[in-house]
């Protein structure tokens, strides 16, 4: 299955952001490698988007996943020249009194698992004479506080200073590495919160009217700010963090 086309690994595909990134990874051009925990979702997704795709089972969090999943991309498709980290869980609950062990849980998955793919898709993209993209996803929650997401918010904040860093000392090897920070996003897990909430309506209402752009954002306007990174006519960008959040940062 060796290919000749860009190749690009997605974590956390199998829904929501994720599978709308790979959908437009794919639609650019790139043979996605795509995984999740999940084989029936994923092989699903791979269904959909064709021989461009192939469906990695993966759990990130394992000792050796990410270099299993990276190792596996080799095997599959010879190669590897994007990494989209945007495998993540999501955390609530009030700051004084988080258990230790829902903590190290977001932490596990949302920094420790996206530093250790960063860490060995670098290592093969540091071979190539092409180098490679690293995109991080993380959320307009690293730069700003909100109550009850203290957690999840440092496990995104750390990824930010990540992106930064890692920019400079892997900039010698031709590797970019940017993120992509979202705000309100339609996804299966804010229609979930939205449905839980007494009027939904009226919520909706009330978080579109915090957005200057005046709406929640969709899975695709995300999709594009993570393929501007990935694009191959995009050789100069690096230790960006672009918010894709309909101005409310600028406010």
């Amino acid at each position: 299955m060796k290919t000749q086309q860009r190749v690009a690994l997605v974590t956390g595909a199998t829904s929501g952001i994720g599978s709308e990134v790979a959908r437009r990874l794919v639609n650019d051009g790139m043979f996605v490698i795509l995984t999740g925990r999940s084989a029936e979702r994923g092989q699903r997704m791979a269904n959909e988007l064709g021989e461009s795709s192939h469906f990695v089972q993966a759990d990130l969090t394992a000792p050796d996943g990410p270099q299993e999943l990276v190792d596996a991309t080799l095997e599959v498709a010879g190669r590897l020249d994007v990494l989209v980290n945007n495998a993540a869980i999501d955390h609530t609950g009030p700051m004084l009194d988080v258990p230790a062990e829902e903590i190290r849980e977001t932490f596990e998955t949302n920094t420790i698992a996206t530093i250790r793919c960063l860490q060995a898709a670098g290592r093969v993209m540091r071979e190539q004479d092409s180098g490679g993209a690293i995109i991080n996803v993380t959320s307009r929650l690293a730069s700003i506080g909100v109550p009850s997401m203290g957690i999840y918010s440092a496990s995104k904040g750390a990824i930010l200073a990540l992106t930064k860093a890692a920019a400079v000392e892997l900039a010698p090897h031709n590797i970019r590495v940017n993120a992509v920070a979202p705000g309100m996003t339609r996804t299966p897990l804010f229609e979930e919160w939205l449905a839980s909430q007494e009027d939904p309506a009226a919520t909706e209402r009330g978080v579109s009217a915090a957005i200057p752009l005046g709406r929640v954002a969709r899975p695709e306007d995300v999709a594009e700010a993570v393929a501007y990174f990935a694009s191959e006519t995009n050789t100069y960008v690096t230790g960006v963090s672009l918010p894709v959040d309909g101005g409310y940062l600028a406010t």
